[in-house]
């Protein structure tokens, strides 16, 4: 068993080149990343309140959003990177979640500098904080955070007031205690490398689907000087698409039988949870 901290870990990773991390919304999925040959996971805040049946605008609680954490960082075992949103209120709060994020065994967490409620970060009409008040809360995160734990500040300045002031709020924000910067929503390979340039340290890029951000492939933001990619939702577009798809088909024919093909069979969800019938099954 690997003694060293999720953090540790996900540093250590980050130190060989970059690091890809996909979405995981369930333990299962979390599952599947490991299986997949991932090294990292991600838990988005979208993806957990959408799998609540909810909008992406804040509405979960930090208790329901730790459990998430603790299901999904011992299923897959993984550093595991998670969306803390606002930090559910102020500075009091802003602690309490990087405490309670490491206690359910998050490797790093990042907050953004949206007034709440938040909006999903490539849509436009969002509202920031003043520069000075997030600087205030990353500086109280990193008070609260453990040596290893990775603490991520992420701007949406990009979209509100342009790339120079994402810039200068991801300076201020470094300076202020953070590990590691996420410009969000940028809009070309183009402005990450710029922002890179500009603001070097460790950098965090979210390749998401339908979104501002054009597509670029994960050795490309490597070289462009990031050092870890998320893919937020990808694996809940993929799942939910095949559920709508499937629900339809059993609407219409009344059966299952015309999508037995695509459905993952008994035998391959027991490897997954590495489950034998009959014999002892030990977690991790």
């Amino acid at each position: 068993m690997n003694t060293e901290s999720p953090g540790r870990r996900l540093r250590n990773l980050m130190s060989q080149g970059v690091v890809a991390a996909p979405g995981a919304f369930t333990a299962l999925v979390g599952r599947s990343v490991t299986q997949a040959g991932f090294e990292a996971v991600y838990i988005s805040g979208g993806a957990t309140a959408n799998t609540a049946g909810v909008p992406d605008v804040g509405l979960l609680t930090l208790t329901e959003v730790c459990r998430t954490i603790r299901e999904i960082s011992v299923a897959s075992g993984l550093p595991t990177i998670v969306d803390a949103d606002t930090g559910y209120g102020e500075v009091e709060m802003v602690r309490r979640t990087v405490i309670e994020y490491e206690r359910a065994g998050a490797a790093a967490l990042h907050l953004e500098d949206q007034v709440f409620p938040k909006r999903c970060g490539h849509l436009d009409g969002k509202t920031l904080i003043c520069t000075e008040d997030m600087a205030a809360k990353v500086s109280a995160a990193a008070d609260a955070k453990s040596d290893d734990f990775v603490l991520i500040a992420r701007t949406d300045a990009r979209g509100i007031d342009g790339l120079d002031a994402a810039i200068e709020r991801g300076r201020a924000y470094r300076e202020a205690g953070a590990n590691m910067i996420f410009p969000e929503g940028l809009t070309s390979e183009k402005e990450f490398g710029t922002f890179s340039k500009a603001c070097p340290g460790l950098l965090l890029a979210n390749m998401t689907e339908f979104g501002k951000t054009p597509f670029i492939g994960l050795n490309r933001f490597g070289e462009m000087g990031y050092d870890l990619v998320i893919y937020p939702v990808t694996m809940q577009r993929v799942a939910m698409h095949a559920v709508t798809t499937a629900l339809a088909e059993l609407r219409s024919a009344g059966s299952a039988e015309g999508f037995l093909d695509r459905c993952q069979t008994r035998q391959s969800l027991y490897e997954l949870l590495g489950y034998e019938p009959g014999v002892e099954w030990e977690s991790r």
